[in-house]
């Protein structure tokens, strides 16, 4: 299955400058780096459940890709950071088994889930998603539930048109 893995994400990354976000449980193997090695693109490593041979990773990573800010975490979340303006987020962990909305147990109410993908290889394929396809997937979805509208003021008083900037991921 690894060679598999590897032969259909360098069909997906030909680029070797490519940025690449692997959102956790890259491997279980001690020793990651004849895989890595093997991949097309330049590799930026979330924290997964299984990843012990990660030292240094990030929990949860934000960039901006243009004006969309993206934000990547092992786990899905109901919220994330600035999703109330607007912002993606990628995940991992669930294999796919995540419903694209919500029954709230109260009120039973369907809640949609909003602009966030799970980008695990077992969820795609086997293969990474590219920008291109993330783009298709997110103008599917739903607003995230909790995006402000115009005008409408935030936990801290700013509004939409003053959402605040942020902060670039590596590279």
């Amino acid at each position: 299955m690894n060679e598999e893995i590897i032969k259909r994400h360098n069909a997906v990354v030909k680029d070797p400058r490519d940025k690449v976000i692997h959102v956790g449980d890259f491997t279980l193997e001690k020793n990651a780096r004849p895989y890595i090695a093997r991949l097309n693109g330049l590799h930026f490593f979330i924290r997964g459940s299984h990843d012990r041979w990660l030292t240094d990773a990030n929990d949860i990573w934000r960039t901006k890709i243009g004006e969309q800010t993206l934000v990547a975490c092992h786990y899905a979340m109901r919220v994330w950071p600035l999703s109330h303006y607007g912002s993606w987020s990628v995940y991992g962990h669930s294999h796919g088994k995540l419903p694209a909305e919500i029954e709230c147990p109260h009120c039973h109410k369907k809640i949609p889930t909003g602009k966030q993908y799970d980008v695990g290889v077992d969820n795609n394929n086997f293969a990474p998603v590219s920008l291109e396809q993330l783009k298709v997937v997110m103008a599917a979805l739903p607003d995230n539930p909790n995006l402000l509208k115009r005008g409408d003021k935030d936990d801290q008083g700013g509004t939409q048109e003053e959402a605040p900037g942020t902060p670039q991921g590596p590279g």
